[in-house]
């Protein structure tokens, strides 16, 4: 067995995106030792993307007054239809105002108000308390009963991943990035750190740590047309269910965002339509009032997604190369607005697509944009099923967000859940220690030398690795969207199910050595397919429509027979998964209305909600 570096710290972060480096400085702050990995440098992290906001219940602009975490704490559980944890929803309504003024501290230029009258594009006069001028200002977002969503321009994102940077810096964290975690390291009790793969050597390093945190982000890139980054592979979480003992939790739970540019898929943020702008078909009609006369372009992520669906399927898209689509229109915003608080998308518009939105309309159509599913943790992050691992961030089902999360929450999260899953990281590590045999490390150091060996030489066959994964999108996108019926979804079980069992048989066509994206797509190929399987599965066998996933051919939300969590397990030796199930913890608000959407009809005996 050829040799390996062996690196030791307290605390092991696999992943340097906002939530990683977030709960990296917690740790770090009580005086443990941290290392942070990254498939690239931290400030290329998936979280910089981000544009519009994070929600926090700061009440100091016109539109936010009165606003207070219970009003946020209403919001999030009607956003994830009553599919997230309350304990967990009222403990980040009540931290995001500290994290984003703890951001503000560290660097954060947030948008501020300015006092004086202010004309919103439907003619409004509002007007900002003088005594709140400088304070951090907030704009509209979709779901919401008042303002809340700070922000920095359209640039949110990318503020706070370089100022959440310079902290690791200033801490002198240890980050070391362009290396990939491949397998996690653990005796089915205890996690003790990670096999990783260097990707600029090709060889493999090991890291010891008494805990690690998967903070890897989604798994966008399972979809052929999503706003994530490419890095976006959902690797953290099928590391942690290849471990045949950590469930993933609610992974049929996929959000599609209504604004991806056609034909990049790249985002437009939630904030071009909470500033004012307006959905138009292929007459220039503006229809979101037709369906929402109440919250139009912004009720919750699910339903304008299908409410723009719907419009497309009656004939009214624009028909292009692509597909048909639908218009973003916020040239009535001005230029001036659209240069300052709108300017990266302005950027994106004219570099991506060759049109400036200040005079042109923004093609657009709902794309694959969050995974509110991932590695199943407690309320202090801890992953069901192993001591010493944990999970935070877009990689983790904490449960905040159900089956549909809002806008400008899941920037909040990455921050609220970096604080408090850091601090309880902190906690345990503090009593803990690294007690691996030299025989475990070894065992799994050569499980994945073995892995790599039979895919330089084709031991196991010479299945394609590109081919797979481009059935595994188009099998997705086709048969498990924002509108899912049983015959599409049992259609993708079945086609997985047949990848998965290619994807077993994959050998390389290059020779594999040092740097190969060949080898890392191959690594990662049977782990994307068990996500995917997971996601077609669990939608197949939850007959109800909640949230983001909507059944066709079960339309009603059903509280008496689904108000549960979907836990999906890949046991050790099988070729299929197991999926097992949890209740939601109701803990303040009963299931009712979410004061928008198709209605909440009841089924199995429960009453009918009116819209």
């Amino acid at each position: 067995m050829s040799s390996y570096d062996v690196f030791t710290t307290d605390v092991l972060i696999v992943g340097a995106g906002l939530a990683g480096e977030r709960a990296a400085i917690e740790a770090a702050e009580h005086g443990h030792s941290v290392i942070i990995l990254s498939l690239v440098p931290p400030r290329r992290s998936h979280s910089t993307a981000a544009q519009g906001g994070m929600q926090a219940s700061l009440a100091n602009s016109a539109k936010g007054a009165g606003d207070n975490p219970d009003v946020h704490f209403a919001d999030t559980v009607k956003g994830s239809d009553w599919g997230c944890d309350q304990d967990v929803a009222r403990l980040f309504a009540e931290t995001a105002p500290i994290a984003v003024r703890q951001m503000a501290h560290w660097g954060v230029p947030w948008n501020r108000v300015t006092a004086g009258k202010k004309v919103l594009p439907d003619g409004t006069e509002i007007y900002d308390d003088p005594d709140k001028e400088g304070l951090i200002t907030a704009r509209n977002f979709g779901g919401t009963a008042k303002w809340r969503t700070c922000y920095v321009s359209d640039g949110t994102g990318h503020c706070l991943q370089y100022a959440m940077d310079s902290v690791v810096v200033k801490l002198g964290i240890t980050v070391h990035d362009r290396v990939e975690a491949i397998s996690l390291i653990h005796d089915d009790t205890r996690c003790s750190g990670a096999v990783v793969r260097c990707l600029r050597t090709g060889k493999l390093r090991v890291y010891l740590a008494k805990s690690t945190v998967i903070a890897t982000g989604g798994y966008g890139r399972l979809y052929g047309a999503s706003t994530n980054a490419i890095i976006n592979e959902g690797s953290g979480m099928f590391i942690a269910l290849n471990t045949g003992i950590v469930p993933l939790g609610n992974m049929e739970a996929v959000q599609f965002h209504p604004t991806g540019i056609v034909p990049t898929w790249i985002l437009v943020t939630e904030g071009a339509r909470g500033d004012g702008g307006y959905l138009l078909d292929k007459n220039l009609h503006r229809f979101m009032p037709d369906y929402e006369p109440a919250k139009k372009e912004l009720a919750s992520r699910d339903v304008v997604s299908r409410r723009m669906t719907q419009h497309i399927r009656k004939g009214f898209g624009v028909d292009s190369p692509y597909g048909a689509h639908l218009w973003l229109d916020i040239r009535h915003l001005g230029e001036r607005h659209i240069n300052t608080n709108l300017r990266e998308i302005a950027n994106i518009c004219r570099n991506f697509a060759g049109i400036d939105p200040v005079h042109e309309l923004i093609p657009v159509r709902p794309t694959q944009h969050y995974s509110m599913g991932g590695v199943r943790t407690d309320i202090n992050g801890m992953a069901y099923g192993l001591e010493g691992l944990f999970a935070v961030g877009e990689a983790a089902c904490w449960d905040l967000h159900g089956f549909n999360r809002l806008g400008g929450n899941s920037l909040a999260e990455t921050i609220v859940a970096g604080m408090i899953v850091g601090k309880q990281v902190a906690i345990y590590t503090k009593d803990a220690s690294i007690n691996v045999s030299t025989t475990l490390i070894q065992e799994h150091v050569r499980e994945q030398e073995e892995r790599i060996h039979n895919l330089l030489n084709c031991t196991n066959g010479k299945e394609n690795v590109y081919e797979i994964r481009r059935e595994m999108e188009n099998t997705l996108m086709e048969n498990v969207g924002i509108f899912r019926t049983g015959e599409a979804l049992e259609k993708a079980v079945n086609k997985l199910d047949e990848l998965y069992h290619r994807s077993l048989h994959v050998g390389l066509r290059s020779n594999g050595q040092g740097p190969n994206p060949e080898l890392a797509s191959a690594l990662r190929i049977n782990g994307m397919v068990k996500l995917a399987y997971l996601i077609a599965a669990g939608a197949l066998a939850r007959q109800e429509s909640r949230g983001s996933h909507y059944r066709e051919d079960f339309p009603q939300r059903d509280d008496v027979n689904w108000l549960k969590r979907t836990l999906a397990y890949w046991p050790k030796g099988s070729d299929k998964p197991v999926l097992k199930y949890e209740d939601v913890k109701i803990t303040e608000l009963p299931p009712g209305d979410r004061g928008y959407g198709e209605g909440s009809k009841q089924t199995a005996g429960t009453s009918e909600v009116s819209k």
